[in-house]
């Protein structure tokens, strides 16, 4: 290792990075090369934006960290969306940000990088000399890996070029989710002893800790549903009520504002997931998450247990009586039953229902599948239509609300799990905007299909102002399968069921590039989530 740039690299790839992503300036170019030639697989992306959506992803979907390389100022800059939809949804991302020299002092690169970071959620670190180096790597990586944070390493271009020391690196501390202690645990069970209609809500910090919920939830006769970013987590379950919040049927609706005690597993309660508090606000909260400033953080809680999820529902196994609950033969039927309404699809119309749309393409797709979901009026037809195997199958970068992350996002999942058919969801204005990266899904040969439903605007504003003057929100219709075809997928526009015929015809094969389809939406009204998001605005 002749530079520390060089022993960057070595040191990342002997603590287990899963993948690396990028644009590559001169300023991460050694650093890049490091990675690669010390095994890390590599992706080059077409913008720094959607390098840094495709690592999140990759790192949500795979459960491995993975590092996006930057170039200094600039390079930092462009992926700062994406570094922050990373860092409001505590993804394991390490950014490897290169950053000018401490004596270019009036370098047009120049910015506050550790500023930039900290304003958007993300950890500063920096590797501080050629004598730090090995310990600055390590415990960068730490905090990514072990407390699931986005870190962002300043990598100065002076000390990247410095002789690498030859010292061994320091062992790594590990980091353990806590335990819930006794009392909090007890006070769990007391309530879930008392309560006839509980339900379980898990978010992104239950992911992993299916079969522990399951089995307090049937000791205590509880529900269960998630948040959108863990959706699948109860896949093929008989009490699974899917989404709650917006995307909710109308039935989970129901049985959720109904619940006597609900318990929040590693869910932040998001007036998303409460509809605005109205679905949780007859209900005894109880709150469990690993990380303290989270409890309550959201709305008003009874009871808050700092803990691991997995342990804390381990440890309330051994102390909960045993009931019924809200289980009985009344409510599984009811939810054996339940599930978004598909309307008559009309003949004769020049757009296609988004729900007829979305229910074939459920029916057409392989159920082994990765779903990502853009933001926009559009995405509840993808979350709520798109059945998905698990909670690996459900990649949804919602935390910042951005709009254009659908499409790398797709790509991340589609690298970190190449066994699942991927299927990004857009709208045609945040398919536009994150357009770069059509090139590197057919440049990698990603056999993935992406569905713009393409109502020719920007379907949020025009719906919710309605009345007004929507010249600035909406557009030409534009021949997206046509851009798509001239970028290397096979594509074609959608107007009805009929024209589907193409999916089946891809998926038998060879899959060796994306297929798009541009389907033309109809755009009657605002989604039910839409309306549900602006209320109060």
């Amino acid at each position: 290792m002749a530079t520390v740039a060089e022993q960057v690299g070595t040191l990342l790839a002997g603590l287990g990075v899963g993948h690396a992503f990028g644009v590559v300036g001169s300023g991460n170019f050694h650093v890049t090369n490091a990675l690669r030639d010390a095994g890390v697989p590599w992706a080059a992306a077409r913008h720094e934006g959607g390098a840094a959506v495709v690592a999140d992803a990759y790192a949500r979907t795979s459960g491995e960290v993975a590092v996006v390389t930057l170039h200094q100022g600039c390079g930092l800059t462009n992926a700062l969306t994406g570094v922050t939809e990373a860092a409001k949804s505590r993804t394991p991302l390490l950014v490897l940000a290169a950053e000018t020299a401490g004596s270019a002092v009036r370098s047009n690169f120049r910015v506050d990088q550790d500023g930039l970071a900290r304003s958007v959620g993300a950890v500063p670190e920096r590797v501080h000399s050629p004598a730090s180096a090995a310990a600055d790597v390590v415990r960068a990586y730490g905090i990514c890996r072990d407390q699931r944070r986005t870190v962002v390493l300043n990598l100065p271009l002076d000390v990247q070029a410095a002789p690498a020391v030859d010292a061994p690196a320091p062992a790594r501390t590990m980091w353990r989710a806590p335990r819930p202690d006794p009392a909090s645990v007890a006070e769990l069970a007391r309530l879930l002893d008392g309560a006839q209609r509980p339900v379980f809500v898990a978010g992104r910090g239950a992911r992993g800790a299916r079969a522990e919920l399951e089995e307090l939830a049937q000791r205590c006769g509880a529900l269960l549903a998630t948040s959108a970013v863990a959706h699948g987590l109860f896949t093929g379950s008989p009490w699974s009520l899917g989404i709650s919040g917006g995307f909710s049927t109308a039935l989970a609706a129901e049985l959720i504002t109904d619940a006597d005690v609900i318990v929040a597993w590693g869910a932040s309660l998001t007036m998303w997931t409460t509809r605005h508090g109205v679905l949780t606000e007859r209900a005894t909260l109880v709150q469990v998450d690993d990380t303290a400033e989270a409890l309550g953080a959201q709305r008003p809680i009874a009871l808050g247990v700092l803990g691991d999820v997995a342990a804390t529902a381990r440890d309330a196994l051994e102390v909960v009586g045993k009931t019924s609950g809200y289980r009985s033969d009344a409510v599984v039927a009811r939810l054996r039953t339940h599930g978004p309404e598909v309307p008559e699809e009309v003949a004769g119309t020049s757009a296609i229902d988004p729900r007829v749309l979305s229910a074939a393409l459920d029916e057409l797709l392989p159920a082994e599948r990765t779903v990502a979901v853009d933001s926009g009026n559009f995405m509840g037809y993808p979350a709520a239509y798109l059945r998905v195997p698990d909670e690996a199958g459900f990649c949804f970068t919602q935390a910042f609300q951005s709009i254009g992350l659908g499409l790398a996002t797709g790509i991340g999942a589609a690298l970190a799990r190449p066994d699942r058919l991927p299927v990004a969801a857009c709208g045609d204005g945040g398919f536009l905007m994150g357009i770069s990266e059509l090139e590197t899904a057919v440049r990698l040969g990603l056999g993935m299909v992406i569905v713009v439903y393409d109502d020719a605007g920007y379907g949020a504003e025009f719906h919710h102002f309605a009345g007004g003057d929507h010249a600035t929100v909406r557009f030409p219709d534009t021949d997206l399968a046509a851009i798509a075809a001239g970028h290397g997928c096979a594509a074609a526009v959608v107007r009805s069921s009929a024209d589907l015929a193409i999916v089946g015809e891809w998926l038998a094969g060879p899959r060796d590039r994306p297929l798009l389809l541009d389907a033309k939406v109809t755009s009657d009204g605002p989604s039910w989530w839409l309306a549900e998001a602006f209320r109060g605005h």
